[in-house]
């Protein structure tokens, strides 16, 4: 009898990602959508196209308790995945109190219809990076301090703190993926990674001249999304839960990142992009990377793309996507 999944926020890059390998893998997949996402079925850039004629959608929001204890009942899930969540870190310095909803007062919500269910139900929760905030100690593992510093992080901290609750008090089998910057063409076009692929590729398309971005000088741990969901999948195997961190254990700049995506069609980034202190935000973090070591040891989980090849999956993807057939170096 096949597996049951339950994964909210299917639409985005990582649950797109995530049903497309619990389908190869023979599961029964369910997804949660909200109403104002369903329009997205008729544009290009459309995730599941490939696949929706075998999810079955479930319409509604995860900060309704009403919603997710009704979901959760008549699915009947054997894993849940929660990727729902407002996952700009930008962003949420604007809207704080909704960041705080979704992604914290939801995931309270859906631990306690886990807990409540009559019959087992493995939970898997997206934690984040940016809950070290301005980390004590490079790299970061799982017993690194949580420092964080934007509403984002705050957020996160908070529902990571939830899944450890139910856990240790519950007996719950919910686990915690801290993932560092996971990137792939399927990600949101505000995102630092996509301005600046998408970007180059309209420049080569002439289509723009300039790209602005905000800190240059700030270094992240990328790694390629569809290796990172395989990890959560890892993760609900496993005899006992637990939070791994999932990393590269490599960090690169924002401005390493213009200068190779640049240089692969022979332009020079600095002729192209601007630092503009309107995109800033009002506290940065300077540097983020993790060590992967437990998730490598346990789960038998290591990335296998490296950053160059990520960056040249992306811009290939976006040159394709606007009719723009450059070879590149």
């Amino acid at each position: 009898m096949s597996k049951v999944a339950l994964i909210s926020g299917i639409a985005g890059q990582d649950g797109s990602y995530l049903a497309e390998l619990l389908l190869a893998k023979g599961y029964e997949v369910h997804g949660v959508i909200r109403m104002n996402s369903l329009p997205a079925a008729k544009n290009s850039d459309y995730r599941l196209r490939a696949i929706e004629q075998n999810i079955t959608f479930h319409v509604g929001d995860v900060i309704d308790p009403h919603f997710v204890h009704r979901t959760v009942d008549s699915v009947r899930p054997d894993e849940i995945y929660n990727l729902a969540g407002q996952s700009h870190v930008g962003h949420s310095f604007g809207n704080p109190s909704y960041t705080a909803q979704v992604n914290s007062d939801a995931v309270l919500e859906m631990l306690t219809a886990v807990h409540q269910a009559t019959w087992p139900i493995r939970f898997y929760q997206a934690s984040t990076s940016e809950m070290f905030g301005n980390a004590t100690a490079s790299p970061q593992d799982e017993s690194t301090p949580l420092r964080p510093v934007s509403p984002y992080g705050d957020a996160k901290v908070a529902a990571h703190n939830h899944v450890a609750h139910y856990r240790d008090t519950y007996g719950l089998h919910a686990s915690a993926g801290m993932l560092f910057n996971h990137e792939s063409p399927r990600r949101g076009a505000d995102f630092v990674t996509r301005k600046i692929t998408l970007g180059v590729a309209e420049i080569v398309a002439k289509k723009r001249e300039i790209i602005p971005l905000g800190d240059l000088s700030a270094r992240r741990d990328w790694g390629y999304a569809p290796e990172y969901v395989e990890a959560m999948y890892l993760m609900l195997q496993q005899d006992l839960p637990g939070d791994y961190v999932i990393a590269t254990g490599e960090s690169r700049s924002v401005k390493e990142l213009c200068e190779y995506a640049f240089s692969l069609v022979g332009l020079n980034w600095e002729e192209h992009v601007t630092s503009e202190p309107s995109l800033l935000r009002p506290k940065e973090i300077a540097e983020l990377k993790g060590n992967p070591a437990r998730a490598r040891a346990v789960l038998g989980w290591q990335p296998k793309i490296t950053f160059h090849e990520m960056i040249k999956i992306m811009l290939a993807a976006d040159l394709e996507s606007l009719g723009v057939g450059e070879r590149l170096t």
